[in-house]
């Protein structure tokens, strides 16, 4: 995992640095150090406090970042989340990148806490899906973690949904039964089959396959509270399509298991986070 974050970071240095940071090596003093507060500019909860650790240690291992809150807790405005010390050409040539992934992170995960309890009371868990940042989605995943919700598969390679298109592929909705033996046949015993369904006769034919799980897209509110009664237990229900925070409340109380959003991802803007800094000699 390590690994896989730390050729994120690497990217995303490369695409801003490049050869090197002309700014600061040409105007500020080799010997110069920086010192200073990042400071939280809008409440929210905060995510990737330890991408901004090795964002620094993969610009210079001098620089030293100092977490002063954890990942996962909401705090207001004003709020001081980290100190930051180390040569002045280094912390400035971090600054932008370590930002662009706290703020995004921390975005995500805010709007995450707030479908999270949107639905608290309920029996439903919020959960992701695979529309993330290009190359981004271990982190994006990690901060739906830290704003309470829970992780969808990863990929294409550690879950089975069969989708309308598969379905279609295979000739229809009577290919369904088929396409979950299909898959049955290929996969590990370990891994469940999900089944999308856009009405109930399709629900039906998902039931009968044995489908572990099936997925309810764009179903009417009473439409899913049917398909609640109809399932009786025998599979996990998800809710998922265009769901948004003035409708996430009342499709939990229709009693499905999952509410997958899309937009925790895809539409979650930055959290407002500086970095307010003091350069001095060496």
């Amino acid at each position: 995992m390590q690994r896989q974050i730390d050729a994120i970071i690497d990217l995303a240095l490369n695409e801003d640095i490049g050869p090197g940071d002309l700014t600061a090596e040409s105007v500020i003093p080799e010997t110069a150090r920086a010192s200073g507060l990042m400071l939280l500019k809008s409440a929210g909860v905060i995510s990737g406090l330890n991408i901004v650790g090795r964002v620094c240690q993969r610009v210079d291992p001098a620089i030293e970042w100092r977490p002063l809150v954890e990942d996962g807790c909401t705090f207001a405005t004003r709020t001081v989340i980290g100190e930051i010390s180390g040569p002045a050409r280094s912390v400035l040539t971090a600054e932008r990148t370590a930002l662009n992934f706290i703020q995004r992170l921390s975005g995500v995960a805010t709007l995450t806490r707030a479908f999270v309890d949107a639905i608290a009371g309920t029996h439903a868990r919020i959960v992701d899906t695979r529309k993330t940042t290009p190359g981004m989605r271990v982190l994006e995943k990690q901060a739906v973690r830290h704003g309470g919700g829970s992780n969808h598969r990863i990929g294409l390679f550690d879950g089975v949904m069969i989708k309308d298109n598969h379905i279609a592929a295979l000739g229809g909705d009577r290919a369904i039964g088929e396409a979950v033996v299909r898959a049955r046949s290929r996969i590990p015993h370990t891994v469940k089959v999900e089944v999308e369904v856009a009405n109930l006769d399709q629900l039906d034919l998902a039931l009968d396959s044995g489908a572990e799980i099936i997925l309810l897209d764009n179903m009417p509110v009473e439409r899913m509270r049917e398909a609640v009664e109809i399932t009786g237990g025998r599979a996990i229900l998800e809710a998922s399509g265009g769901i948004n925070l003035s409708t996430v409340r009342a499709i939990a109380e229709t009693g499905v298991d999952l509410i997958s959003v899309g937009a925790l991802t895809h539409s979650a803007p930055a959290l407002d986070i500086s970095l307010d800094l003091r350069i001095s000699d060496g």
